[in-house]
């Protein structure tokens, strides 16, 4: 369905779930845009959200129309456009609200990082273990 590397348009309420599932297990880093057609902050960040789907392979990077899933951005608490939430196993671990392009990026290597050390001491204290 969807690869990496790029934003993955969550364009129904099922496929939403099922990239919020697929997150949970893998317990990667997910961030997800929640933006609007008309909102002109939106279009332009977006080339740099997609810029930073391409550079962190290890981060799975979500869009969501707040006017397409309603629901889901107010389930989220999503007031304003474009917000960034960054999840972690199902959890809002961050957040930037506007489109703040330093700030998305360090936030994202800040939580990118934090994931590939967690993983990295998980799998050797795995080899520890079974040594």
């Amino acid at each position: 369905m969807a690869e990496e590397n790029q934003v993955i348009g969550c364009h129904t309420t099922q496929a939403w779930e099922e990239q919020l599932h697929k997150g949970n297990e893998s317990k990667k880093l997910v961030v997800v845009d929640f933006t609007a057609t008309w909102c002109g902050p939106c279009r332009m960040i977006a080339p740099i959200l997609a810029e930073l789907a391409k550079k962190t392979p290890e981060v799975t990077f979500l869009k969501v129309d707040v006017d397409e899933l309603r629901t889901v951005s107010e389930e989220w608490g999503v007031e304003a456009m474009p917000t960034f939430l960054f999840l972690k196993e199902g959890k809002i671990v961050d957040k930037v609200v506007g489109a703040k392009k330093d700030e998305l990026q360090i936030k994202v290597a800040k939580h990118a990082a934090a994931d590939s050390a967690t993983s990295a001491s998980a799998t050797a204290a795995t080899a520890t273990a079974s040594a």
